[in-house]
């Protein structure tokens, strides 16, 4: 069977639509992937926090107020005080109703509580930070999960009409041949 000159024509158009289409498709990706190392980038290496020399102490303070050597050393020099006030009866710098102890404990503690809510606080705006980091990375991936339902719909339909095409000129060259055989 010879083929004509229009034949080779319409099969180098199809080939070349299929070309384009391929091509689009890979753009499409790269271009993805480009976005995608733009958004890693940022939530691997985000900016550095710098601190202030009271929020660094805040957060001493804070580890150490709230760690079982600051309660082990509390509880000693609360226990050797009241000893040593008990033993020293009528010389005892701080008799029985233990008045300073209680002064020394309110005043740490009218001291040490502000300072570990500013520490609080700024752990909880960090904490807000990475909440909304991660809304924007599932944000990031609902929206590229629908990117890639539009993509593989868009690839079908291109895919269906090329389909058709290479049907509808299957059948045209079937009926070309049953004509030439009667």
């Amino acid at each position: 069977m010879k083929t004509t000159h229009f034949q080779k024509q319409y099969l180098e158009k199809i080939l070349s639509t299929e070309d384009k289409h391929l091509h689009k498709l890979h753009q499409i990706v790269a271009d993805a992937m480009q976005e995608q190392e733009l958004i890693t980038e940022n939530l691997l290496h985000p900016p550095k926090e710098l601190l202030s020399r009271g929020q660094k102490m805040a957060d001493k303070v804070a580890t150490f107020g709230g760690s079982w050597t600051f309660i082990t050393i509390f509880a000693v020099v609360l226990t050797c005080w009241i000893a040593m006030n008990v033993l020293m009866m009528t010389k005892a710098f701080d008799p029985y109703p233990f008045i300073l102890l209680n002064l020394v404990l309110s005043c740490l503690a009218a001291i040490q509580a502000p300072v570990i809510m500013m520490s609080q606080n700024r752990k909880e705006e960090k904490d807000r930070k990475e909440a909304e980091n991660d809304y924007l990375v599932n944000l990031k991936a609902e929206i590229e999960v629908r990117n890639l339902h539009q993509k593989i719909n868009l690839l079908m339909e291109e895919q269906f009409k090329s389909l058709m095409e290479i049907q509808q000129y299957q059948t045209e060259l079937l009926e070309e041949m049953a004509g030439r055989k009667k």
